[in-house]
């Protein structure tokens, strides 16, 4: 330990420290919320580890253990995760006997989407180990300040949820531009 910092920021950075003397990126949200959603991923994985389930499988999974018959749009929105992504999280647990895919009897372009008797089990034995994972996490904080960060995560999400666009940012714009596109002129090249 270096100068009273805790073990656990030891692999961090360290930049030049501000009047506090508190390094920067400490202090920044987004670079802290990223940092702990590679820890929660590799506490996740972690847990999983045995497991053909993932950690995407598995919130498709608890989301459409919570919400039977979800269509998979739905569960795409609710998901956070892109439609195309979604639909291949589904097919592969589909093909694993976990989900079962239902035409929708009301809309016949839609499928609904059900746990399969073996994915009820699993998911029930996978959810404790989840569990487990997040309960290590949150070790370093008292059971009240579990309940304050959650609380205060919950209210930033929720007061920020129009710039949830799942997919968004991973493609510069006019980066889908056919092959077709590319090799013909555009206009402002015609002479």
């Amino acid at each position: 330990m270096a100068q009273g910092r805790p073990a656990s920021t030891s692999s961090l950075p360290r930049p030049a420290a501000d009047n506090r003397g508190v390094p920067p990126p400490y202090r920044v949200i987004a670079y802290l919320v990223r940092r702990l959603e590679q820890i929660c991923q590799g506490m996740v994985a972690e847990a999983l580890s045995g497991t053909d389930i993932g950690l995407l499988q598995l919130a498709v999974l608890a989301h459409i253990d919570d919400q039977p018959d979800i269509d998979q749009s739905r569960l795409a929105d609710r998901a956070s995760i892109d439609r195309t992504n979604t639909g291949r999280i589904v097919d592969q647990l589909e093909g694993m006997g976990l989900v079962d895919r239902r035409v929708n009897g009301s809309d016949r372009r839609a499928r609904m989407l059900r746990l399969t008797q073996r994915g009820v089990q699993l998911r029930r034995r996978l959810r404790p180990l989840a569990r487990s994972a997040q309960e290590s996490l949150l070790a370093s904080l008292s059971s009240k300040e579990r309940e304050v960060l959650i609380d205060l995560l919950v209210r930033v999400v929720k007061a920020n949820e129009a710039y949830v666009r799942p997919g968004a940012g991973r493609r510069k714009p006019g980066a889908r531009q056919t092959t077709a596109n590319k090799s013909r002129p555009s206009p402002s090249n015609k002479t």
